[in-house]
C-alpha cells in the first residue's frame, strides 16, 4: 500500500483514481502529477514500485499544493471568518441551512438532517366526542 501525505492510497484503484483519495487532489491535478512524474494513469496502486511512490510525494511537495490538513484549516478558517464577520453565508454556516442559495422548504435534507415533525397533538374528532360524552353519561338536552 502507497502512503502519501498521510493517506493510504487505495491499492486496486488505478493511481489517477487513488491520487484523488488525498483531500485536495481531483482527477485533473492527478494527470498533471502523474505527467510530471512521468508514470502512467493506467498503473494501479499495488503495482508501483518504491522509487516511483518516493517520485509521486517529491512531485506533490515541489508543486506546492494545498492538500489535506493545509487545505482543511485554511477552508474551516475561512467559514470561521464568515461567522465572526455575521455575514449571510456566515449565518447559514452557523444555523447549518444550504449557503449558495439552494431551497429548504421540502428538501436541504443533506444540510438539515433528518426529518423533524413539528406540531401539537392531534385533536380529537367529533365522533370520538360524542363517544366519550355517551360513556361518561351526559344526555342531550330535549326540547
Amino acid at each position: 500500500m502507497a502512503r502519501i501525505s498521510g493517506v493510504e492510497l487505495p491499492s486496486r484503484k488505478r493511481i489517477e483514481i487513488g491520487l484523488s483519495a488525498i483531500h485536495g487532489i481531483g482527477r485533473a491535478r492527478a494527470d498533471k502529477i502523474l505527467s510530471a512524474a512521468k508514470i502512467s494513469p493506467g498503473t494501479r496502486v499495488k503495482d508501483l514500485t518504491e522509487g516511483e511512490v518516493n517520485i509521486l510525494r517529491k512531485v506533490i511537495e515541489e508543486a506546492d499544493y494545498e492538500i489535506e490538513g493545509e487545505l482543511r484549516r485554511k477552508v474551516g478558517g475561512d467559514i470561521s471568518r464568515l461567522i465572526s464577520i455575521g455575514c449571510y453565508r456566515g449565518i447559514r454556516h452557523k444555523n447549518g441551512l444550504p449557503v449558495r442559495g439552494q431551497r429548504t422548504r421540502c428538501n436541504a435534507r443533506t444540510r438539515k438532517g433528518p426529518h423533524r415533525t413539528v406540531g401539537s397533538k392531534k385533536k380529537i374528532g367529533i365522533k370520538k366526542k360524542i363517544g366519550i360524552k355517551k360513556k361518561i353519561g351526559i344526555k342531550k338536552k330535549k326540547g
